[in-house]
């Protein structure tokens, strides 16, 4: 029923009907992905117990591909030409990311991995620096420094070792930052929408080529593999991604980002409820500064944005008032 009235708005507002006329109700539905992206961890724990981790992303965006190229298989199809290298490259990237988080989760705790991967908002305005070689605004530098230390109080344990699981999330993080960039990049001539549905299918691709070459491929076989599969590649892919595309219409950058960063704190209420995992007052401390980190930024991005703004109405209106007299 949520995929058909997501799809019905999509169709509807091509002909001028807008249904989701209001910034809360965009929000509302922002939040609800958000809140499905923090259960994954959750879903992703489940799985790795037992399916191999290129067998596992295979059947999920195999699964999501299908359900959301059912959503709008025309713009799909329209696109298939244009999406194709963009896919094949974002798909790429994706897997990437997928492979790092997939292999550090069982290595670590569901807060931890949501936190850390979550330092992808942190590595997004790091790699535009480095590529224009321009130094980021000090809000960043300060937003960075936070997230750091956070990082610090997060993963060091009582000998300054690092979790290898640790790590590879970071890791994980750093190639969904390199995945976003290109994807902006790669966007730009292209249905974006159509192009993220292709690039699910090549996900799923080139991770049933490295299952079938490296591991043994096999269906989910008993309950907690359907479920995680399911959970996943439904709710957390196919539904998740069609409601981002859809809300992000209606709502702003900045709502956006730090909407976004509600995950980790849902993955680790989940992770408190179904696992039981409790974080020390040292991993309390990291994940505050590091949900500091992130959201930090977007708010004085904000801030500096409705500033000028109304910089620019008031010598609007001191001009308008001087050719008045």
């Amino acid at each position: 029923m949520l995929i058909y009235s997501i799809t019905l708005y999509c169709k509807q507002s091509k002909r001028g009907v807008v249904m989701m006329t209001t910034k809360k109700k965009a929000n509302l539905m922002l939040l609800t992905a958000t809140l499905f992206w923090g259960s994954s961890y959750l879903f992703m724990q489940m799985g790795m117990a037992t399916l191999a981790v290129c067998n596992f992303i295979a059947l999920r965006f195999g699964l999501a591909v299908v359900l959301a190229a059912a959503c709008f298989p025309k713009r799909v199809w329209q696109a298939r030409k244009a999406a194709l290298w963009p896919a094949v490259a974002l798909g790429s990237l994706l897997l990437l990311v997928f492979i790092f988080i997939l292999f550090g989760i069982p290595r670590t705790t569901t807060s931890n991995a949501a936190f850390l991967v979550s330092l992808t908002v942190i590595f997004v305005p790091l790699l535009t620096a480095l590529i224009s070689r321009k130094l980021p605004e000090k809000s960043v530098l300060a937003g960075v420094g936070c997230a750091f230390v956070g990082v610090g109080f997060l993963t060091l344990q009582g000998q300054l070792s690092v979790n290898k699981g640790d790590i590879l999330c970071i890791g994980g993080a750093l190639a969904y930052a390199l995945h976003i960039l290109a994807a902006g990049h790669l966007t730009k001539a292209v249905d974006s929408l159509a192009l993220g549905i292709w690039q699910l299918g090549f996900t799923a691709l080139f991770s049933g080529l490295l299952s079938w070459f490296f591991e043994q491929p096999r269906w989910p076989q008993i309950a907690e593999e359907w479920l995680a599969v399911l959970a996943l590649g439904i709710f957390c892919s196919a539904l998740g991604f069609v409601m981002q595309v859809v809300a992000q219409q209606h709502t702003t950058a900045t709502d956006t980002s730090l909407i976004f960063s509600l995950e980790p704190v849902f993955a680790a209420g989940f992770g408190f409820v179904f696992l039981g995992e409790i974080l020390s007052l040292q991993g309390y401390i990291g994940a505050v500064l590091v949900l500091a980190g992130v959201v930090y930024p977007q708010l004085r991005k904000e801030e500096t944005s409705q500033q000028r703004e109304r910089n620019s109405a008031a010598k609007s209106e001191c001009m308008s008032k001087k050719a008045i007299s």
